[in-house]
């Protein structure tokens, strides 16, 4: 394969979004290797986004997220940090898509219909490969830091929870805001906006219970 025929398959109609997307995964991580920055991107980025809140943050509107919330849990997005998930899904999902397109020439709407098994392929196949590492990323949060003991805390639930219903919400370290997945001890309906205290959790630190806080 010439240098040539290299760019014409990655920047085929097919492949540029994709190869576009490829390079700013590049970029991102020698800016944060060089600089120690890194930008905030977890779960809660793209869970509540929908609604603009007064408070400037984004607030998930008041609906069932259980589903949603167990298709991450599936994927282990509740241990690994969505940037590394991202990044290697990307980049297998890329691969794919480059040498189907070079072997296999296919017309443009056939190759865009292909990308979302792929795509599929790809993040199943990232489960996989980091799931060795699961255990490390248990032990650290999305910055690389020591885990953080949350019981105790208290923090803002971003969805109503009840029953088995799991729902997120919002506790602050520092100035750091961090979303958990919680459950609502005893089932005891509680609503979304409500001020609640971490008071159990599951052995994993998967999922915390919590329970209104007691105003004094």
């Amino acid at each position: 394969m010439t240098f040539q025929e290299f760019l014409n398959v990655a920047f085929s109609p097919v492949n540029t979004v994709l190869s576009v997307l490829l390079a700013l995964s590049v970029l991102y991580w020698v800016f944060t290797i060089l600089t120690g920055l890194d930008i905030d991107v977890g779960i809660h980025s793209d869970l509540d986004g929908d609604v603009e809140g007064p408070d400037g943050h984004f607030h998930a509107p008041d609906h069932d997220l259980s589903a949603w919330m167990h298709f991450l849990k599936f994927l282990n997005l509740d241990i690994v940090p969505i940037t590394y998930f991202l990044t290697l899904s990307l980049l297998i999902t890329w691969l794919g898509s480059f040498y189907l397109n070079y072997f296999i020439p296919l017309p443009t709407w056939l190759g865009v219909l292909a990308l979302f098994p792929l795509l599929i392929i790809g993040m199943l196949l990232t489960k996989i490969i980091l799931k060795p590492l699961n255990p490390f990323f248990r032990e650290i949060n999305h910055k690389g830091e020591v885990s953080y003991e949350f019981l105790g805390r208290e923090g803002r639930l971003k969805s109503s929870i009840q029953d088995d219903k799991i729902g997120m919400m919002e506790v602050f370290i520092g100035s750091d805001p961090m979303t958990l997945m919680v459950k609502s001890k005893g089932g005891v309906k509680l609503e979304h906006g409500t001020q609640v205290m971490i008071i159990d959790e599951e052995p994993e630190k998967r999922i915390y219970y919590v329970q209104q806080s007691i105003k004094y």
